[in-house]
């Protein structure tokens, strides 16, 4: 599976963008996914995670009530909707899918991991 994130650029701090992840090579819907972001000089974190069905959805306390993850079988896509941003939230965003992700919580362990997307909010 290819992964492929886009949807980043650069906005002011309180503005929102929307990420995209599409998947080649088979459909995102058979797997749980997940967006994680590494900032500069900063160890990878994870941000949101989504299961296959998309009825369960985790994330971040840095993220939490300004972040939403979704998909959309039909599209192939997962999307991660970023609200309320900060000069915090800087930071090159990944999608992932192929881990665990169920009503018991999710694993940050995935199989899969597709390029970054780079998201900058200014002050």
């Amino acid at each position: 599976v290819q992964l492929q994130a886009s949807g980043g650029g650069m906005v002011s701090a309180g503005g929102s963008l929307r990420l995209s992840c599409t998947a080649s090579g088979r459909t995102i819907s058979s797997y749980a996914a997940a967006w994680f972001r590494q900032g500069s000089g900063k160890e990878r974190e994870f941000v949101a995670a989504i299961s296959r069905s998309g009825r369960d959805t985790y994330s971040a306390d840095s993220v939490k009530g300004r972040f939403t993850v979704s998909r959309d079988s039909g599209k192939n896509t997962v999307y991660l909707q970023m609200n309320s941003l900060k000069p915090e939230d800087t930071a090159v965003y990944v999608c992932a899918a192929g881990g665990v992700v169920g009503s018991a919580g999710y694993s940050t362990d995935f199989n899969y991991w597709g390029q970054g997307t780079l998201v900058t909010v200014s002050s």
